[in-house]
């Protein structure tokens, strides 16, 4: 199955052509139909591939597949390859399998949009670019993907551009991840220049032989960081994330929790011998930075009203975390939380479209309450993902936090705090989430409070939160919803409701790949993603004399009482449960919501104050100093030829005599010159 690695991309490819040249013929639902099924024959494809790598031996789990040859220039030689190893497998497998379950869920969400067809084109073109950024074996392969990836996401996000809000969203992704791309750019220089090629194999082989100077690594390393800080939303790059909410639901799933924003910690993951080669300082910025943007995103996300928005600011959260755990040296822990957080992230997102769909609509979770028992499998399934992320036991989310809690004290008191901090503030965002919009007090229909809803709207419309985002899931407005409305919410169809359930079953069970080494968990049931990886991340988490994974940091405190820091762990996830359920259900104590937090610390107002002030200036004075300096020079120079050939062609008249006469004043000169000067007779 190896050799066929290349029908992974092809499938996707297929889909995009198809529906691109025949997409109007095919129409609703045969063109979503029709793109599904090129996903899942994709991850039928992976699957076969992981089964491949699973009955070799551990050292055999590594092979490249050359597709063709593509840039023969000189002493650069770069392949169209693909490298096949079980960090390329693992990610095939979650990208193609939830891909095709956001397709299918598609089908249903998108249902009588005028650009049914294209949607799914963009999809497929979007899986497509995803596989080939993993699968590639060199930067140039992977930098291919990283960009395919980028432009669907600005189709993705301004998807309804009709909007002004969601045109400029989309480019804000776009603009803001071109940063992060100059990072990917000049590592890609850098790295040629040091080893001579840009193949992942040469210069992690570089890096633990030691030839890859620690200048270079730290060089190359900060870069890519540059480039992951970028792609995967963390401080300060973080701004596009929460406005692509305006995408429609399926993008946010596939596009901003499950696959694209994962692309960064992947990238770090794979060059974890360039990590550990470089300076010091190097991982302890990328920890800082995770650990910092994980309880940044998660105090905005305690005071935002918008479904989608607190799930976005969540995302940026748990990337933090996969930071974290990188930064720390815990690369199986950051793949781990990677593979979980895209069970329930796309699970959480996907109920919040079906949420959305029910009520026609509406996105203010100040307009909802008390959907269980219209919409029990959506909220039901939704409840799942709320466990699995706000850190209880036996969910998933619980084991891949827990690790990373645990390398974060094994490091550093001052990470593990701010970790611990972050997961009572997603436990208790995400119980008021799920207070207010399954249960607390019905605030939509005949039955709700009128003056309340009025109120509602108008502090909405103070605080200039739904001109754009809340307003920006559906293509058209809708009269007949919100508080006002004479509606009843309805569960969403099958094709919605299938992979919700998937997801909720994945987002249970997932833990079961990393289970910890306890004493109540079996010895053969531990470890099993570190065993899958160990040949990928054996050199970057740790020196042979200290092994991977947990041997890491055995002997620490951390290691000798990590029965302690679960029920830590646990014990943190229900203060933020409870706290939540007693002001938001009980309504024990006022909702404590500063504004301050709703306006996500005016980071976005600052940045958008500054580019179009001092910003402003300071672009239109580089201009001018381009138009005066720099091309005035270019062009004085010019003036400069000009004017001396003018001058110069003066004396070319095209009379002979003058000709004739300026050579014997020549002669005389020359001769007085001999004669007085040089004393010749």
């Amino acid at each position: 199955m190896i050799d066929l690695v290349w029908l992974v991309p092809f499938f996707p490819l297929v889909g995009f052509l198809t529906i691109l040249i025949g997409g109007r013929k095919l129409g609703e639902p045969k063109a979503g139909h029709f793109a599904t099924t090129m996903v899942l024959l994709s991850f039928a494809a992976a699957v076969g591939i992981f089964f491949d790598l699973l009955s070799r031996d551990a050292a055999d789990r590594s092979e490249i597949v050359t597709l063709f040859s593509w840039v023969p220039v000189g002493d650069l030689k770069i392949d169209m390859a693909f490298l096949v190893d079980p960090l390329s497998s693992t990610m095939l497998l979650f990208v193609t399998g939830i891909g095709s379950l956001i397709h299918l869920y598609s089908v249903g969400y998108m249902h009588g949009d005028p650009k049914f067809s294209k949607f799914f084109l963009y999809l497929n073109l979007f899986v497509l670019s995803m596989t080939l950024l993993v699968l590639g074996s060199n930067l140039l392969v992977t930098f291919l993907g990283w960009e395919g990836v980028g432009t669907c996401s600005y189709f993705l996000i301004s998807f309804w551009h009709t909007k002004d809000a969601n045109a400029s969203a989309g480019k804000k992704a776009f603009v803001t991840n071109r940063i992060g791309d100059f990072g990917v750019m000049l590592a890609m220089f850098l790295a040629f220049g040091a080893v001579g090629s840009i193949d992942y194999a040469v210069i992690n082989e570089s890096a633990l032989a030691g030839t890859l100077t620690q200048a270079t690594a730290t060089g190359i390393a900060a870069l890519l960081f540059l480039g992951a800080v970028g792609k995967s939303a963390q401080l300060p790059l973080y701004v596009w994330l929460p406005d692509a909410m305006a995408g429609p639901t399926p993008v946010s799933a596939l596009i901003h929790a499950a696959t694209m924003v994962t692309a960064g910690v992947f990238l770090m993951v794979r060059i974890n011998p360039v990590l550990g080669a470089a300076a010091d300082w190097v991982p302890t910025l990328i920890a800082y930075t995770g650990a910092i943007t994980a309880l940044f995103a998660a105090t905005i996300a305690l005071a935002q009203n918008d479904i989608k928005k607190v799930l976005a600011y969540s995302t940026v959260s748990q990337l933090g975390y996969m930071f974290l755990a990188v930064g720390t040296g815990a690369y199986v822990a950051a793949i781990f939380h990677m593979v979980t957080h895209a069970f329930f992230k796309a699970l959480l997102f996907l109920g919040s479209g079906s949420v959305i769909h029910g009520m026609h609509d509406e996105q203010d979770m100040r307009k909802m309450g008390k959907l269980f028992k219209f919409m029990p499998i959506t909220a039901s399934t939704f409840i799942i993902g709320w466990l699995a992320i706000a850190g209880v036991p036996p969910f998933a989310g619980f084991w891949s936090k827990d690790e990373i809690l645990l390398f974060a004290l094994a490091e550093s008191p001052v990470l593990y705090v701010i970790g611990i901090v972050t997961a009572i503030l997603t436990a208790f965002y995400m119980t008021r989430q799920v207070v207010m919009t399954f249960f607390g007090e019905q605030k939509w229909g005949s039955l709700a409070n009128a003056e309340e809803a009025a109120h509602l709207e108008s502090a909405a419309a103070d605080e200039g939160k739904y001109d754009a985002a809340a307003s920006a899931e559906a293509p058209a407005p809708v009269e007949t919803h919100g508080a006002h409305g004479e509606f009843k919410p309805h569960e969403s169809p099958p094709t919605m409701l299938i992979p919700l359930v998937v997801l909720a079953g994945l987002s249970m069970v997932g833990g079961i790949i990393q289970l910890p080494s306890l004493g109540i968990i079996p010895k053969g049931a531990q470890h099993k993603l570190l065993d899958w990886l160990h040949p990928i991340v054996e050199f970057g988490e740790g020196a042979e004399d200290r092994g991977i994974g947990e041997a890491v940091i055995k002997g620490t405190w951390a290691y000798d009482n990590k029965t302690i820091l679960i029920a830590i762990a646990v014990a943190c996830a229900l203060i933020g449960i409870a706290g939540a359920f007693a002001v938001y259900q009980k309504k024990m104590a006022k909702p404590i919501e500063p504004k301050l937090f709703a306006d996500g610390w005016n980071y976005d107002n600052m940045i958008s104050w500054f580019m179009g002030n001092p910003g402003r200036k300071g672009f239109d004075g580089v201009a001018e100093f381009d138009t005066k300096v720099v091309d005035g020079a270019v062009n004085g120079v010019a003036t400069l030829v000009r004017e001396t050939s003018n001058q110069v062609r003066k004396v070319q008249t095209g009379y002979l005599r003058q000709y004739a006469g300026v050579i014997g004043i020549g002669v005389v000169l020359l001769l007085g010159w001999f004669v007085v000067i040089r004393g010749i007779l």
